[in-house]
């Protein structure tokens, strides 16, 4: 079987309430997500989900090849791109279609991908989740009541500019969810919004009211010692990686002992959440994947030692998506469906009008410009 082409799509996923953190919020509810088709001389597609803005760079590596050596096309891909290099959209793509090709190399198997991966459980332990950042506080607790109904004993909470606001909404989630735990776990996302001079200090005042498991991105991405000032100051763990893209991100910081939950993106693929996971199990670090549509990377936490926890963003799927999976017992239930389990009924897409605003100037994907530069606490 060969690769011989591809097919682009482009779906929507409508939240039904405002989405969004402390950079910003889309206010509709709708965002997009791409899809990618890769086709086969073999009758098989391949399903990959993300961002495919550079397919007419990367795509060259794949045409004519057999699509199951997945992980040496993962390196063909990188290693074409070699000197413009791999950041950014470049690596959403070869993320898309690396989902795509473990999809293809599954159902060539005629198994489900975490079959295929060597998982023994089809259960992946998750933690409720939900942008939820322009949410009221009353809101917020209707929102995580039905996270509580399906078990869940862990959710995270968005904030970074108002401590008290934040305080208030932790206890607030979890209250909801002591109904399955004494103590849930508390995640505290604050979206890269702090700055070194004040990430300790704000985030000592908040655990000092609420026990949390752990504070997710408390500084940029890229700063070791930001993060290694934090990890020295705080009961908390701290979690980052999921906007690092490659080994040679997450290495200074691993080095350094500079994080205690590494993420990963899902949007960047199954091998690249694959070859973090044993970056961080030589590490001796848990590894814990962030939300996306449809959660394609479960398959992929379901068979590594070191998973922690996946962060599951939402109760529904994408418009035209069908996924074999299913939110129950505080995680996701894999199916048996052949591949990623994503069935796309590109008729119901093509009917659709909606359309997606992640890219907006008041977006969570746009960074403000005092974000990382504030002396004090604001209002939100």
């Amino acid at each position: 079987m060969r690769i011989t082409g591809y097919r682009l799509l482009a779906t929507v996923h409508e939240w039904g309430r405002p989405v969004g953190d402390v950079n910003g919020v889309v206010a509709g509810g709708v965002t997009e997500v791409p899809v990618v088709l890769l086709e086969t001389d073999g009758g098989l597609t391949g399903v990959g989900l993300g961002g495919h803005a550079d397919i007419h760079r990367v795509f060259p590596a794949l045409d004519g090849q057999d699509p199951r050596a997945v992980t040496s096309l993962y390196d063909r891909m990188l290693a074409h791109v070699f000197k413009s290099g791999h950041g950014g959209q470049v690596f959403a793509t070869i993320g898309a279609l690396d989902m795509a090709l473990w999809d293809l190399k599954a159902k060539m198997a005629g198994e489900p991908l975490w079959r295929t991966l060597g998982a023994a459980d089809r259960f992946v332990p998750g933690y409720a989740s939900g942008l939820e950042y322009a949410l009221t506080d009353e809101e917020l607790v209707a929102f995580y009541e039905p996270w509580a109904q399906r078990g869940f004993t862990g959710a995270k909470v968005k904030g970074g500019l108002d401590v008290d606001r934040d305080v208030r909404r932790l206890a607030a989630v979890r209250d909801v969810l002591r109904v399955n735990s004494p103590r849930p776990a508390l995640m505290y996302d604050v979206n890269e919004s702090w700055g070194r001079h004040q990430a300790v200090r704000l985030a000592r005042q908040v655990e000092e009211r609420v026990d949390l498991t752990w504070i997710e991105e408390p500084v940029r991405r890229w700063d070791v010692a930001g993060h290694r000032a934090v990890v020295s100051g705080v009961r908390a763990a701290v979690a980052t990686g999921e906007n690092l893209t490659g080994l040679e991100h997450f290495r200074p910081l691993l080095d350094a002992d500079a994080v205690g939950v590494v993420q990963t993106g899902s949007v960047w693929g199954i091998t690249h959440f694959l070859r973090v996971s044993t970056l961080a199990f030589g590490h001796g670090l848990p590894v814990s994947p962030v939300g996306y549509n449809a959660n394609p990377v479960a398959h992929a936490a379901a068979a590594v030692p070191n998973h922690l926890v996946t962060e599951v963003q939402d109760l529904s799927a994408p418009v035209g998506l069908r996924v074999d999976q299913e939110i129950a017992d505080g995680g996701i239930v894999l199916g048996d469906t052949p591949g990623l389990g994503i069935e796309v009924d590109e008729e119901t897409i093509a009917a659709g009008t909606a359309s997606g605003q992640w890219s907006i100037a008041a977006g969570p994907h746009v960074r403000p410009d005092d974000a990382g530069l504030r002396l004090a606490p604001q209002g939100r």
